[in-house]
């Protein structure tokens, strides 16, 4: 008889082991990373004592004959020197290289670095926006690459992984993307408890949509508004200096002609052997003169596409196309800014369209190319555009007839320019929030500019010099799309959605871009 309230019969054997908590596996960057991290306050040290040693020529010279009096002796300081600094570099490298972890789990990507200060960076894998193989000119060099992990967090959250050789890195941008699209890698848990060796994932295969010649680059550069803005800058202050009898506004001017001078350069050097492909991580664009970068954007993390025109490009019907993409808008400076949200630097129409189609494949409309026609060249009321109303020639005598507003079932499209022509596309789940801007004399007039939020970038969707009342409207109807459009966007692991095989290698290696 069993008293009620006991423990009942025993088990036949132990009670099973649960398994052991999965461990992330951290890894080291290469050993030179914290050198090649330094150059940049190196190279700031160099030219600040250069400055200084320019200040007082006087007292150099002076000091340059103290040395030929005592060479020896200077000779075995600056030798002395020489070895203190290599020694103190070499401390600090061996320390910042052991602190410098970093791991990729099944939730985030973390990296630990620091000696004094020490920095735990997390960037969790459904936040993010792009992840780019970067091979700064100093990294070629030594045969290696950053990764650099954009999240939607802006610029404090980015993860930036490196130096790690250049087959490693592309290695560690395959794992990331495929975690964060949803694959699942083995866990495994080794008898000592310590965490097992990172899982290795095949790289998907690609298919090569676009690629830019480099004459064709460097013909839009010729033909551009900023270098038409150079040359006619430089002549005026040529003509003020012969006139003047004084080379001072030329010398005056110079820090801002040698700003658009690195500024044309960087475009061209950002944007060289430019190539756009697809395959089911996303969009892959390779491009870089000097600086070599392999961008992967997943679907669904562009915001806004923008085509533009340049008046002196419409005789070779060339476009440029730009993106908003989470992460990338206030990152270290324009100019990289610059380099990392074009998604074609200079192609004919066709590329063009290739470009947004790699964005968003559906227009949701019947008669596409009529659509595309209207929003690319056309004005008017062509292909069901909605227009600015006569009276907003006051307020854009040039560009009225060309503003307009169509709205289709997946996108915004905003058309503008008579001079730069402007299309500018935004997908209705992208869509962060609507406004209506309007200044005294549009109040006046009765119109209104309509305007999309995105993310920070190069991109603006704005619908201008609309119909008040019909910028009312739109935004109200428009605001419950998007909402719509949202809810049935489904998952951020985007191959769990759309089912592509896409998982661990076992007798393949990574292959590098």
């Amino acid at each position: 008889m069993t008293e009620q309230g006991g423990m009942g019969p025993e088990p036949d054997g132990p009670p099973a082991a649960e398994p052991p908590a999965a461990h992330p596996v951290w890894r080291s960057v290469h050993k030179v990373t914290p050198i090649l991290n330094a150059w940049k306050v190196v190279v700031a040290v160099v030219a600040a004592l250069i400055w200084q040693l320019g200040d007082n020529l006087r007292q150099f010279s002076e000091l340059w004959g103290a040395i030929e009096s005592y060479r020896t002796t200077a000779l075995l300081v600056a030798l002395g020197v020489v070895v203190v600094v290599g020694a103190i570099a070499a401390v600090y490298s061996a320390l910042a290289w052991r602190r410098m972890k970093f791991a990729v789990t099944s939730e985030s990507v973390d990296l630990h670095s620091g000696i004094l200060f020490r920095r735990q960076r997390h960037a969790r894998l459904v936040r993010v926006q792009a992840v780019d193989v970067v091979q700064p000119l100093l990294g070629r060099v030594f045969g290696l690459a950053q990764v650099r992990v954009e999240t939607a967090g802006g610029n404090e959250s980015n993860v930036v992984i490196g130096y790690l050789r250049d087959h490693e890195a592309h290695a560690l941008r395959n794992e990331v993307m495929a975690r964060a699209a949803g694959v699942d890698a083995p866990v495994e848990h080794p008898a000592s408890g310590e965490a097992g060796p990172a899982p290795t994932f095949a790289e998907a295969p690609e298919r090569e949509m676009l690629r830019v010649p480099a004459n064709r680059l460097v013909a839009s550069l010729l033909l551009s508004p900023s270098l038409l803005l150079l040359v006619i800058g430089v002549a005026v202050l040529v003509v003020v200096a012969v006139l003047a009898e004084t080379t001072a506004p030329i010398f005056g001017a110079g820090p801002g002609l040698i700003g658009w001078v690195f500024y044309l350069w960087g475009r061209f050097a950002g944007e060289f052997h430019f190539r756009a492909a697809i395959s089911p991580d996303g969009i892959r664009l390779r491009h870089g003169l000097l600086e070599t970068r392999s961008q992967t954007l997943p679907p669904g993390r562009v915001q806004a596409v923008r085509l533009s025109q340049p008046l002196l490009w419409r005789p070779f019907g060339w476009w440029r196309v730009r993106i908003n993409v989470a992460g990338y808008g206030g990152s270290e400076g324009q100019q990289r800014s610059e380099v990392e949200t074009v998604l074609l630097p200079v192609g004919p129409r066709g590329d063009a369209l290739t470009a947004l189609w790699l964005v968003l494949p559906d227009l949701g409309e019947e008669d596409v190319p009529g659509l595309l026609d209207a929003a690319l060249e056309g004005d008017g009321e062509a292909a069901g555009f909605w227009t600015s109303p006569r009276r907003a020639r006051w307020v854009d005598p040039i560009g009225w007839r060309r503003n307009g507003l169509r709205i289709t079932g997946t996108a915004l499209l905003m058309r503008s320019g008579r001079l730069v022509r402007s299309l500018v596309v935004v997908p209705h789940e992208r869509t962060q929030s609507l406004a209506i801007r309007q200044g005294p004399l549009e109040r006046r007039l009765r119109l209104a500019d309509l305007l999309a939020h995105s993310v920070s970038g190069p991109v603006t969707p704005i619908a201008y010099h609309l119909d008040e009342m019909l910028a009312q409207h739109v935004l109200v109807e428009q605001a419950e799309r998007a909402r719509t459009a949202r809810a049935a966007e489904g998952p951020e692991e985007w191959m769990r959605r759309v089912g592509v095989p896409h998982g661990p290698a076992t007798d393949q290696g990574s292959g590098s871009s």
